[in-house]
């Protein structure tokens, strides 16, 4: 096969290796683990960036760009420029003039000068006076010329970005070429208000003045654009002057369209373009602090990239109802920043879009959602966070030594019993058997007889199943505290715990606040504290009750995680009932459910959130009446207390 290689000209860097989204997701983790919902972990993600990804920038190093771009422009001159030459020029004429006629002792001369000195104050005034002058000074003339040259150029080229290079030698062609150009744009606008246009007919227009529009657009819908954001910006460039400079180059501009011969043409144009982006900030101001004086042309330029600024600063804020990174502009972006930043603008909205085609994230009913692979995912993190913590000597595996027939072999072994599973102890039983007597040779060939007191079996470790029961505080004060993220952490450790190194096991993590609820593993990360009042721990014990019932034969693993006391109960009805200082009877209903969690040998080992003292009177009761244990960890240290006494809880005697 052949190949062909060529410059490279734009798009993507073709080279760049595709961005791992298991990388964006654990991003996005840390701050789900501290207590983020999955929408706002994503988006302060794609506002930070994508490390690893050859440093993608995100949306507030893109703002950043943009807002420094603004004040370097607001800091880059002043808007009065063109006046300031006009008059210059007007001034150097008017001297020129005077210095021809000076020597000259005629009447004529002057009047010439009386003329002169009762010219207007305002510039348009005075160069349509001076328009039917007949000078004497040739280098007057010259310079008068100059002068409406420059304003042709400068007012033409602050509503067509190409005219002034265009018009930048006086030639009376090219103006009848703008002239018709104005004419056939306005009638195809005019068509495709119609309905009539078609692109062969934007096709032909760009084939004959394509080269006044530098800015090659592909259909009449983007040459709108450009021209009623440019026709935008001329309005508020003069809307920023003061009034008297306002008024003197309103006239100016006037003044120029008229003896060009374009005015009507102009306003039919201007009248399209505003009823086409009425969205156009028409009539708003900018203020311009630089000393530079700008002409026209560079200040309407300069003031359309702001306004593409200002538009572009509003959607990376992305700070509205409804904000998403399809509203960012890529054209605005290019402008403003380069192919680089569309490429890092691209990386961003791909991470959405993967996360979702690769089964991390799910949007159900409008609401982004994590998945189970996603919240398998978080749940390894927040164990290793867990275990990083943990102390070599408080280290390694949890399983617990004993004859079983499941798990790895110890070396050892022991004599079979009745009812073993366990794999022979092949060799050891030979031996057994041999020393007993039992070598025989039967037809030249040895054989060993074997008794039911020869047999060994491999001793193995075994796991044995446990019904673990993680019971979390969802009250309103779990968030005043700032001890809700911890628990979302600890539940999602435990989790990826059991479900990795005891999947024999049967947790069931239950959240409770005016009610308790059973939590499914894919709804962990998202999980939000309710804001309610009541700390219903009766039903929550209800729930881990019936739970142990159905694994009777399993070890009964129960842990609380709490900061508060019980304030609520359920009722008959099966309503909740709420009251504070908490009510005799919601704490006796409670007690009545530790009492039988006792009865079924399952031991409540407490973690407690708040130092509160009617809190420690409450959980010191339950030790009492249970024989577990309180524990008072701080909250970054709440998943290595809870995984910690679980591990614990798990190791077994050895039979």
């Amino acid at each position: 096969m052949a190949y062909r290689y060529g410059e490279y000209h734009d798009g993507p860097d073709p080279l760049a290796p595709p961005y791992d989204v298991r990388a964006a997701l654990d991003e996005m983790g840390d701050a789900i683990l501290s207590g983020s919902t999955p929408v706002h972990a994503l988006r302060d993600l794609l506002k930070r960036g994508l490390p690893g990804a050859g440093d993608r920038r995100g949306l507030d190093d893109m703002l950043r760009e943009v807002r420094r771009r603004r004040r370097e422009l607001r800091e880059g001159g002043r808007l009065d420029g063109t006046l300031e030459r006009a008059r210059a020029l007007l001034d150097k004429a008017v001297g020129q003039e005077r210095a021809e006629l000076f020597p000259d002792p005629s009447d004529e001369a002057r009047a010439r000068e009386a003329e002169l000195d009762s010219l207007p104050d305002d510039t348009a005034d005075a160069i349509q006076q001076l328009s039917s002058y007949e000078w004497r000074s040739e280098a007057a003339r010259r310079t008068f010329e100059e002068l409406r040259d420059l304003l042709r150029r400068e007012v033409l080229d602050s509503q067509f970005r190409g005219l002034r290079d265009a018009l930048a030698n006086p030639d009376p062609e090219a103006m009848e070429r703008v002239r018709r150009m104005m004419t056939d744009l306005n009638d195809m606008l005019d068509k495709d208000a119609r309905g009539e246009h078609t692109q062969a007919d934007f096709d032909a227009f760009m084939a004959e003045y394509g080269d006044l529009f530098p800015e090659k657009p592909r259909d009449l819908a983007e040459l709108v654009d450009v021209l009623a954001r440019r026709a935008a910006a001329t309005q508020r460039m003069l809307a920023s002057l003061t009034p008297r400079q306002r008024e003197e180059l309103g006239n100016l501009m006037t003044q120029t369209l008229d003896q060009a011969g374009l005015s009507e043409q102009m306003r039919r144009l201007g009248e399209a373009l505003r009823a086409r982006r009425p969205d156009l900030a028409w009539d708003s101001t900018e203020r311009m602090t630089g000393d530079e004086p700008l002409g026209m042309g560079d200040a309407v330029t300069a003031l359309e990239e702001l306004a593409d600024l200002s538009r572009l600063e509003s959607a990376l804020r992305q700070d509205y109802p409804g904000a998403r990174l399809d509203d960012i502009d890529e054209a605005a972006i290019r402008r403003a920043m380069g192919r680089s930043a569309v490429d890092d603008l691209e990386a961003l909205k791909r991470v959405e879009r993967e996360l979702e085609e690769q089964g991390y994230l799910l949007r159900r009913r409008g609401k982004l959602e994590l998945t189970p692979k996603a919240v398998r995912r978080l749940g390894e993190t927040a164990l290793r966070r867990v275990f990083a913590s943990l102390d070599a000597g408080r280290r390694g595996d949890h399983d617990q030594h004993d004859a079983g027939s499941a798990g790895e072999l110890t070396g050892s072994s022991r004599p079979w019993r009745f009812g073993d599973e366990q794999p022979i102890d092949v060799v050891r039983t030979l031996v057994n058997g041999v020393r007993a007597g039992g070598l025989r040779t039967a037809g030249g060939s040895p054989s060993v007889a074997l008794s039911v007191d020869d047999f060994e079996v491999a001793e193995t470790e075994r796991r044995t199943a446990a019904a673990v029961c993680l019971l979390v505080d969802l009250s309103y004060s779990m968030a005043l505290r700032g001890t809700w993220a911890a628990a979302k952490q600890t539940a999602l450790a435990l989790q990826a715990l059991v479900a990795s190194k005891f999947p024999q096991d049967a947790v069931q993590i239950i959240g409770f606040s005016n009610y308790a609820r059973v939590l499914q593993p894919d709804e962990l990360a998202g999980l939000d504290w309710d804001m309610v009042q009541g700390t219903n721990l009766h039903h929550a014990l209800l729930i881990a009750g019936r739970h142990l019932d159905r694994h009777p034969d399993f070890e009964p693993v129960v842990l609380v995680v709490t900061d508060g006391e019980p304030t609520a109960h359920l009722l008959r009805n099966g309503h909740s009932a709420f009251e504070w200082p908490p009510s005799p009877e919601t704490l006796e209903l409670t007690l009545a459910e530790v009492d039988k969690m006792t009865r079924r040998r399952a031991t409540i080992n407490v973690f407690m959130l708040a130092g509160d003292e009617r809190l420690k009177d409450f959980v010191d009761e339950v030790a009492r009446r249970n024989g577990g244990r309180v524990f008072s960890p701080s909250a970054d240290r709440l998943g290595e207390y809870v995984v910690s006494d679980f591990l614990k809880v798990r190791r077994t005697r050895r039979h």
